[in-house]
């Protein structure tokens, strides 16, 4: 198998496999639609291929000489999936035909990668494993990763947009959130272990 055809597997399965962002892009699509949805995923893509980029860089040997930052990075993380999950829980279920000005922003896709640990531990994994500290190397991962991680992103925005049919009724849709809500729960309750 070439490098670059394994640079791209390991981002598929890193992007693809379900996680917080990956969680609310799926309620995304099926609260907002795809297109409104899409913005999360540009941020998300971004947001994580910055942060490819500054591990591959060095920013995690800052972390291991300053772990009080790591831990305020930790924590920040759990507070932000817990937000994320009381935003879903507490939403009315109702859709409205333009609701695009409430999903989740760019932003929110950016800042969810900069708090996730799986985005940490893909970002370390796949630095460790692919680049060896070559700055040719991380450019060519992170524009291997860029689009993969988009695409994935994306699909989760999309299966939500297809399933946002059976979920027309507000009880429904709160029912749907309130689902969600509580993986982002799991996902925060994990974390504080």
């Amino acid at each position: 198998m070439s490098l670059t055809l394994s640079m791209a597997a390991f981002a598929l399965a890193a992007s693809i496999s379900p996680g917080p962002v990956n969680i609310v892009a799926l309620g995304s699509g099926a609260r907002h639609g795809l297109r409104a949805s899409l913005g999360h995923a540009a941020g998300a893509t971004l947001g994580f291929c910055l942060l490819l980029v500054l591990v591959g860089l060095g920013v995690h040997e800052l972390l291991l000489r300053w772990p009080l930052l790591g831990r305020l990075l930790h924590w920040g993380g759990v507070l932000f999936l817990l937000y994320m999950a009381w935003k879903l829980a507490s939403d009315d279920g109702g859709l409205t035909g333009d609701d695009a000005r409430q999903a989740p922003s760019a932003w929110h896709g950016a800042a969810m990668q900069w708090l996730s640990p799986k985005a940490w531990l893909a970002a370390v994994a796949g630095i460790g494993a692919y680049t060896a500290g070559e700055h040719q190397l991380l450019w060519l991962f992170t524009w291997i990763y860029a689009p993969i991680c988009f695409v994935s992103v994306a699909s989760w925005a999309w299966a939500g947009s297809v399933i946002r049919q059976y979920l027309g009724e507000p009880r429904r849709m709160r029912l749907f959130n309130r689902v969600l809500a509580g993986l982002l729960v799991a996902s925060a309750a994990y974390l504080m272990l």
